[in-house]
């Protein structure tokens, strides 16, 4: 009997979509998206915005209203910038960091994102974590990938509450900071989503690690904080392999977020008038290699050239400038095997003009943008495209 290419055609367009099923995924620090303010910096200066210290505030309650009405004026432009640059990732899935509550996530979501992207993120999962500013880690995804594979969420599972002691990761370097063994291990959360993409499962943890904060203890700030990072890192392995019962490495799952931590960076030195020159450095120990050291997983930024990782600018003045990436993709080894070629984007065009590029690496910034504010966010978010075979 002759075939008809018409009765045969949708079904191998049907199989073909199947077959070469892809998602974008999106990683975005969207820096102290809250819906509340803080009016901690009358009584502690680190806190204070620096507008406000240039005037003579008589009272807390003169504070208050200057403090509400400097968040207001620069929130509009702030969040306009950071929607552009989260649009501009194109992703089916977005991983998200510091935000306050979903009331914050969705008022963003619709009065912001969706005159950029339209119908968007329906879906928004969050759980309250450990942070003490009480910013945590969220997930937004589409109902379909672009490909119109259905992205289905299964169930959504927090990590907030596990000790040192509940995982054996207490030691004397914790100790000297002054935490206890029954501390909570993640700063944040490590929330794990478990979804199914066209059919096929994909779990997804969203993390954001221990900042580095200030010198102590006769240490720089990264040191000094280390060995957080670190059990967080064991703690992550750990859940990821009780998980998949041992053997992660045949599963599909990615680690996405702010881990707060690089094994390279770029220093910068020079100025204006003489020119800035770029040095890329390694360094010795990292929290990401309890990830990569052995292969447990892939960092997708590693698969860009090593001048062009960096997704933070950080700089406290001319003598202490460098490039980094802090924020993360890392895949497993089976996502990995089928998508050798896939090559993460880091979005820029949201940076401020403080930011110092590497020649070549320019871009043009968003409309409103400033100096050092407005900006879209301290960091950039890191996307790419990956088939789920």
């Amino acid at each position: 009997m002759p075939i008809d290419p018409e009765t045969v055609l949708p079904f191998l367009i049907q199989a073909l979509m199947v077959w070469f099923m892809s998602l974008r995924i999106a990683t975005f620090n969207v820096e102290n998206l809250m819906s509340r303010f803080d009016f901690s910096g009358y009584r502690n200066n680190l806190n204070q915005d620096r507008s406000l210290a240039l005037y003579d505030i008589k009272d807390e309650d003169q504070y208050k209203m200057l403090e509400a009405a400097r968040a207001v004026a620069h929130t509009d432009d702030n969040r306009q910038l950071t929607a552009l640059a989260l649009a501009a990732t194109h992703a089916d899935i977005a991983c998200l960091q510091e935000v306050d509550n979903l009331d914050a996530l969705n008022a963003f979501e619709y009065g912001y994102l969706y005159k950029m992207v339209g119908r968007g993120y329906r879906h928004k999962y969050l759980t309250p974590g450990n942070d003490g500013r009480g910013i945590d880690v969220a997930v937004m995804l589409r109902e379909q990938t672009r490909d119109g594979q259905d992205i289905v969420f299964e169930r959504m599972t927090s990590h907030a509450h596990v000790t040192f002691a509940d995982f054996d990761l207490y030691n004397d370097a914790l100790k000297v900071l002054g935490i206890e063994p029954h501390s909570r291990i993640f700063r944040r959360d490590c929330l794990e989503i478990d979804l199914t993409v066209g059919g096929k499962p994909l779990t997804v943890y969203n993390v954001h690690f221990k900042s580095m904060g200030g010198a102590r203890n006769g240490l720089d700030g990264r040191e000094a904080s280390m060995p957080i990072r670190f059990a967080e890192a064991r703690a992550v392995r750990r859940i990821v392999s009780e998980r998949f019962e041992g053997r992660p490495e045949n599963k599909r799952w990615l680690i996405c977020g702010d881990l707060n931590d690089y094994r390279e960076r770029i220093l910068i030195s020079g100025d204006e008038l003489s020119g800035y020159a770029f040095k890329p450095v390694r360094e010795e120990t990292s929290c990401l290699d309890v990830f990569l050291d052995d292969g447990f997983a892939a960092n997708a930024g590693d698969r860009l050239p090593e001048m062009e990782r960096w997704t933070l600018y950080h700089s406290r003045g001319p003598q202490e400038r460098h490039l980094c990436q802090l924020d993360y993709i890392l895949m497993s080894p089976a996502i990995v095997r089928h998508n050798a070629k896939a090559v993460p984007e880091i979005v820029r065009n949201g940076q401020p003009f403080r930011t110092l590029f590497p020649k070549g690496q320019e871009v043009e910034r968003y409309p409103r943008t400033g100096w050092d504010r407005p900006k879209a966010s301290d960091h950039c978010p890191v996307t790419i495209k990956l088939d789920i075979l």
